[in-house]
């Protein structure tokens, strides 16, 4: 049983990234989004991605707190 909270990290790997700091770095610098478009609605993400993204958010369950932050990330 893993007790550890996800991370972003761990969130970027779930989704079949890039998960090492510059990954994740280079990935936020070249999406950013618009106030008025969801994380989970993104046009980037393909569909298995935006599934998990608004399923994470809707369970408020361990993973929406990464989801939260990549959120802030992408709307920043």
């Amino acid at each position: 049983m893993n007790l550890q909270p996800p991370t972003l990290s761990m969130l970027f790997a779930q989704l079949g990234l890039a998960s090492d700091e510059a990954g994740i770095e280079a990935f936020i610098d070249s999406h950013h989004l618009p106030p008025d478009i969801k994380v989970s609605e993104a046009p980037f993400w393909t569909d298995v991605q935006k599934n998990f993204l608004r399923g994470s958010m809707n369970a408020d369950g361990d993973w929406a707190r990464a989801v939260d932050e990549l959120n802030e990330c992408l709307h920043a």
